[in-house]
């Protein structure tokens, strides 16, 4: 089976070419904020939106202008893979796969991305990057499998470089079990069989310090050179932050992806989840103070890069993620089946009003969710055999139960 991996490494470029780095990532934006200008008044119009070969004539056209020449500087095909995204974004929005796109602003998610031209040095740490020549790069591991393309971000003020490739790997027979996972806040995740991952709220424990940050910033005079210090400092403690988050997350999904080859989660909504509870000026919410803390719990904890971890991992591995729905996880009984609010007495305790069935309320919903991905998987196959890393299965909980 085909296996597309990427490896991100930091770079170390020099003075000139980290200069050169901006302004490439600053022609990658203009492309992409030009090209979004013109479709949008071209569907303000009533007129067909412009295709990928439309935007690269377009581009053609932007480079032989005088005030925009210097787009002549950036390598082209950076530029046109930036085109490719937007009419790859613009595509999702009107098939209502994702939100309209949304204008790029300097210093958010700065990039480009080489599809070809590049040279891969792995002895001696370093890599060939069309018009910016070799750049070291921190080798923390082998790159593993044929260059497919490479892509240059800026990150807290560091420069990295993501090299995804391709190989040919065996297809993968995972001999683990099944389990299910119960997503929280006081308990990160619950396995079926009574384990538990404490949360590690990365965000909680860098608050004060952003907050100060933050702060100092604002008595700044903005783009002065102490505002760009002291703006400098807040990226350093959110990519700080992001990082340890990530690294945890990855920690995580790995030891389960290895030791379970069928591994059940619950579809959750997290955006819906974590929707401000403020309200309007003539209908306000309530306990909105105690609802801002909570969604802020829940985007802490990453839920959604978890699942999308576990997703590829076991695929890798040749296992299974079946997402079904949460719906009643932490009111039915799995002893008896019976549902009822009364059965979830406290947050953490479950506690049966019909059979008296007692446990950890997580526990309870991780064995729901474990048996709702088997009543969906025996949906599925029909008692056929399901091949391996078959990706993710999405269905009704309790469904042919």
């Amino acid at each position: 089976m085909q296996r597309l991996q990427a490896f991100k490494y930091e770079l170390m470029p020099d003075g000139q070419q980290q200069r050169q780095m901006r302004r490439f990532s600053g022609s990658c934006r203009f492309v992409f904020n030009k090209g979004l200008a013109l479709q949008k008044e071209l569907h303000e119009q009533g007129e067909k939106k412009l295709s990928y070969a439309g935007l690269c004539k377009s581009l053609t056209q932007w480079k032989q202008v005088e005030s925009t020449s210097w787009l002549s500087d950036t390598p082209s095909q950076a530029l046109q893979q930036t085109l490719k995204d937007l009419d790859r974004a613009y595509s999702n929005f009107f098939a209502k796969r994702a939100d309209f796109p949304r204008f790029k602003k300097k210093g958010q998610s700065d990039s480009f991305r080489y599809p070809q031209g590049c040279k891969l040095d792995q002895t001696n740490s370093r890599i060939f990057l069309p018009k910016l020549g070799w750049v070291r790069y921190r080798n923390s591991r082998e790159v593993l499998g044929a260059v497919k393309n490479v892509t240059v971000s800026l990150s807290g003020g560091k420069w990295y470089v993501s090299i995804q490739t391709e190989r040919e790997v065996d297809t993968p027979l995972h001999q683990g079990g099944a389990v299910g996972i119960d997503m929280g806040i006081a308990r990160f995740a619950t396995l079926s069989d009574g384990t538990f991952y404490v949360p590690l709220s990365s965000f909680k424990h860098h608050e004060i310090a952003l907050r100060k940050a933050q702060q100092a910033m604002s008595r700044k005079t903005k783009f002065s050179a102490n505002w760009k210090k002291a703006k400098a400092k807040v990226q350093r403690i959110h990519a700080r932050i992001s990082n340890a988050r990530r690294d945890y997350l990855h920690q995580t999904s790995t030891t389960i992806s290895k030791n379970h080859a069928m591994v059940c989660v619950e579809d959750l909504q997290v955006r819906n989840m974590s929707k401000s509870a403020a309200g309007t000026t003539e209908k306000p919410g309530k306990n909105v103070r105690a609802k801002s803390g909570l969604n802020k719990a829940i985007l802490d904890q990453g839920w959604f890069e978890f699942r999308r971890q576990l997703d590829y991992k076991l695929a890798w591995n040749g296992g299974h993620l079946i997402a079904v729905q949460p719906k009643n996880t932490s009111r039915t009984c799995p002893c008896c089946g019976h549902i009822s609010a009364e059965n979830r007495q406290t947050q953490a305790t479950f506690k049966c009003v019909e059979c008296g069935f007692a446990e950890n309320a997580d526990v309870v919903g991780a064995i729901n969710v474990l048996r709702a991905g088997h009543a969906r998987l025996a949906c599925e196959v029909s008692g056929a055999i399901m091949p391996p890393a078959a990706g993710t299965h999405r269905g009704e909980l309790g469904a042919c139960a």
